[in-house]
């Protein structure tokens, strides 16, 4: 081959740009199909984040982490006896939520955490505990993000009834997750002369 040939250096920059081209493309398609995985993975988390980055690329890198630390925890199911003794707590729980809203939401974020170090999540703050929910539970981190707003201001008795309400409730769905009973039950409210109570 003859390089100082015109037609052989044409053709050595068509190949150049050819694998170029080829690389370019299989790099945005894998960029593309990674997108698809993280979109599907976490839902709403996966806009949430998005938004909070103000950037796709780094956002989809901050999940693609989450991913990666996740999945070296080693997260375990719970044995029958202690998922029962858990359930036990939430329903002795639940029951005293109209004679003390206040305490009861303190501890059902309490018990929510219980839950999850038993099942093997680190106890780091709440953004990691979220995060590290969201990679498995992205269904529900939302609801955990949401009662923990509300725990907030409860610490700073600026919740009313009615949230605190809804906090227990968000609590719930994130619990029944975590215990693995199956389908998060719809939970409702039936309030009977003016006492809110909580049901699932």
């Amino acid at each position: 081959m003859n390089l100082h040939d015109p037609q052989t250096i044409i053709l050595i920059v068509v190949i150049v740009v050819a694998i170029v081209a080829a690389i370019a493309l299989f790099a945005r398609e894998r960029r593309r199909a990674q997108s698809k995985h993280l979109q599907a993975r976490f839902g709403p988390e996966y806009s949430r984040t998005v938004e909070a980055a103000g950037d796709r690329q780094k956002a989809e890198a901050e999940l693609a982490a989450r991913e990666r630390r996740v999945e070296r925890l080693q997260l375990v199911p719970l044995p029958a006896a202690e998922a029962a003794r858990f359930a036990q707590s939430w329903e002795a729980l639940q029951t005293r939520f109209v004679d003390d809203p206040t305490t009861v939401v303190g501890e059902a974020d309490q018990l929510v955490r219980e839950l999850m170090l038993s099942r093997g999540y680190p106890m780091g703050d709440f953004e990691r505990r979220a995060a590290d929910l969201s990679v498995h539970h992205a269904s529900v981190v939302e609801n955990y993000r949401a009662a923990q707003a509300i725990a907030s201001r409860n610490s700073r008795r600026q919740a009313d009834t009615e949230e605190l309400r809804r906090a227990v409730v968000h609590y719930r769905a994130l619990f029944d997750e975590l215990l693995e009973t199956g389908p998060v039950r719809s939970a409702t409210v039936r309030s009977t002369d003016n006492r809110n109570t909580v049901e699932s």
